[in-house]
């Protein structure tokens, strides 16, 4: 059976384990969407069909779906003598560009330009937000962004005067959140893939990928579509390069550095592009927001294996997938490549 379609037959109508119904659940339509976009219709279900040259060429697809996490979160916004907004949480920006989306939050809940709001963040004396990892810092920390500047509204609607005027947001815990008890809030996507593999090495290298991809809201499509092609790349990594060889005599990492510790460069990524669609779950939260950092990263590796059996016929099942571990493969089955 085709994978997409195999993937759209068993899809389920309510959490499979839980009996919860899904908040907001588009995996089928990112499924559909990225077959159109990738041209899924030209791949060829016999592995091995495909040839371009000595390269042989495989199409995989997986499905990509991350938890949807909301943790305490607080943060204060200020107005300033100088009439800009003070925003302070104590989150962190590690690249993703938490200061731009912040800043994007609290002036389109606000009415006010951009350029009047300054975001000071990453200090402990600011209050406490829910950290940077896990795919949650944006959503939570867009909350309380949010909620603190309706707290501040509201104070200037009652005619509080505006200079050092100071509210803030909070957003509670998903335990505490009698949505995240009733619903399966998930983010989720569809990772298509290409690959070439040398028929004389068993060399894989990626052709092409692309990932549609279905998380709620976004606040900022620039910056959520750097973090899932990031994702995306994160996976072929580990699908192709890393791993950490273990001295099983001591304990001890042999290949402690990046000479011995493989990770892509740019020679080794091509084309790769991230398609969001447009959404909003308000289960999820106020903002009808959910967290896209790892998804993008979520069965990436699967639809690069997916491809290279698709391309050789040959199953590895753990990563990274090495010359060494095709070649094994294909002996098993007639000692040659396809040819």
């Amino acid at each position: 059976m085709d994978p997409v379609e195999f993937r759209v037959l068993n899809e389920p109508a309510v959490h499979p384990e839980t009996g919860q119904p899904f908040s907001d659940r588009r995996l089928v339509e990112c499924l559909r969407e990225g077959a159109r976009r990738f041209g899924w219709e030209r791949r060829l279900a016999r592995p091995g069909a495909a040839r371009d040259g000595r390269w042989l060429v495989g199409y995989g697809v997986a499905s990509a779906v991350r938890m949807q996490f909301q943790l305490p979160s607080k943060a204060t916004v200020r107005m300033m003598p100088d009439a800009t907004v003070l925003v302070r949480s104590d989150i962190t920006d590690i690249g993703t560009g938490t200061y731009t989306i912040v800043a994007q939050m609290a002036a389109e809940t606000l009415g006010i330009p951009l350029e009047r709001v300054r975001v000071e963040i990453g200090s402990s004396d600011y209050p406490p937000g829910a950290g940077s990892g896990g795919s949650f810092g944006a959503t939570n920390t867009c909350t309380a962004v949010y909620r603190a500047c309706l707290e501040l509204r509201e104070k200037l609607r009652q005619g509080s005067p505006p200079e050092g005027l100071e509210a803030e947001g909070e957003i509670a815990a998903m335990w505490d959140d009698p949505n995240y008890r009733d619903y399966s809030i998930h983010a989720y996507g569809a990772h298509f893939g290409e690959v070439g593999v040398d028929a004389d090495t068993a060399e894989v290298r990626l052709r092409r990928m692309l990932g549609v991809f279905s998380a709620g809201r976004i606040f900022n499509a620039k910056t959520a579509r750097s973090q899932l092609i990031g994702g995306m790349i994160f996976g072929v990594s580990s699908a192709l390069m890393e791993e950490a060889v273990v001295d099983t005599r001591h304990g001890a990492f042999v290949n402690r550095d990046f000479a011995g510790y493989l990770v892509p460069v740019n020679a080794d990524i091509p084309e790769i592009d991230a398609v969001m669609l447009e959404g909003l779950d308000d289960k999820a939260n106020v903002l009808g927001a959910k967290g896209v950092g790892e998804l993008g990263n979520c069965g990436a590796n699967a639809a690069v294996a997916n491809a290279v059996y698709n391309a050789t016929g040959v199953r590895v099942r753990d990563f990274p997938i090495t010359i060494e571990k095709l070649l094994s493969g294909l002996n098993a089955q007639d000692g040659t490549m396809p040819r």
